[in-house]
């Protein structure tokens, strides 16, 4: 489902984003994709932008698939954990038919919330490197 950017959202612990028709205690509670990802497709004739795939949050200039599970993001003022690089489609989607590729599966990643908070366009987000000792 094409998701449109409403400027803010709510990240609940062990929910996801408030309202969000995938929330759920699971492990992808929350999606991400980079622009840069987008603009991929795009560079493919395709007329994407922001949510077309679905994602809940688009970021810029991080390479989210290089983020090994695990890593802590602080994402607005909610801390999350990265839980899944990219997910397998069992049946392609429209984007797929479309380019005859996607980019989600491979590029997307996911997030539970650790700790709630409120997230806002233009909010930095902070990869957060665990200390010795306190990250589990």
């Amino acid at each position: 489902m094409i998701k449109k950017n409403v400027g803010s959202g709510v990240l609940r612990v062990d929910w996801g984003l408030e309202g969000d028709a995938h929330a759920g205690n699971w492990h992808r509670q929350v999606s991400l994709l980079a622009w840069e990802s987008i603009e991929t497709m795009r560079a493919k004739g395709l007329k994407v932008k922001e949510g077309s795939f679905a994602e809940n949050i688009t970021t810029e200039g991080l390479e989210l698939p290089t983020l090994p599970i695990g890593t802590r993001l602080q994402l607005g003022t909610a801390l999350v954990e990265v839980t899944q690089i990219g997910k397998v489609c069992h049946t392609p989607c429209a984007i797929y038919y479309a380019a005859g590729d996607c980019v989600m599966p491979r590029e997307g990643i996911f997030v539970k919330v650790l700790e709630p908070g409120e997230v806002h366009t233009g909010d930095v987000i902070e990869v957060l490197h665990p200390q010795e000792g306190t990250y589990e």
